[in-house]
């Protein structure tokens, strides 16, 4: 056997290499460009639609408040709300007119599907879960003091409880949050804004 022989490898052989090879890149091209760019997609999509969800669950709170005087913590009630309220309806199906401008009147915003639903609003995309809506409890206290010729004569201390005047709507995915429950300044104010 003469030494240029021994030097070349079956032809089978780099087949099989240049196929593994092609393989490799191939599974390389997929986990370092592709999938990340999906990835990325979808979680923008998540936020975007998160965002949009929680944008209409502040819409039904305003409503809410408009009709009740206050907001609602029961997530249930302010979509029940959304389905059965006459004024609500009559926004979804554009038969609510702005006098000054002659528009129609609808407040939420057309989620990235197109379709608006109540039962949308009650859902983070991402994790399925329920998003959170908490309302503020506040106790007052009022006192009277009754006097006479200086002397304190009686003192009545008056504490009243009131709920509803702030509310917040949380994300559990951790796309944001909308409201708080401290400040009036944030009281309709989005957390990614």
């Amino acid at each position: 056997m003469s030494e240029n022989e021994r030097r070349h490898d079956p032809w089978w052989l780099h087949l099989i290499l240049y196929s593994v090879i092609a393989v490799l890149a191939y599974m390389l091209a997929q986990v370092a460009i592709i999938q990340p760019g999906e990835i990325v997609a979808q979680e923008n999509y998540y936020k975007n639609e998160s965002r949009l969800r929680m944008k209409n669950l502040m819409e039904a709170e305003i409503l809410w408040e408009e009709r009740h005087g206050k907001f609602t913590g029961s997530l249930d009630s302010l979509i029940t709300f959304v389905k059965t309220d006459s004024l609500v309806q009559a926004m979804f199906a554009g038969k609510v007119i702005d006098s000054i401008t002659n528009d129609t009147v609808n407040p939420f915003h057309p989620l990235t599907s197109g379709e608006i639903t109540p039962d949308s609003f009650r859902f983070t995309p991402k994790t399925g879960e329920e998003f959170i809506v908490k309302i503020d409890t506040t106790t007052q206290l009022d006192s009277l003091v009754k006097t006479r010729g200086g002397e304190i004569v009686s003192v009545k201390v008056d504490t009243t409880i009131v709920t509803g005047k702030l509310y917040m709507i949380e994300d559990p995915a951790g796309y944001g949050s909308v409201g708080d429950l401290d400040n009036v300044a944030l009281k309709n104010a989005a957390s990614w804004e």
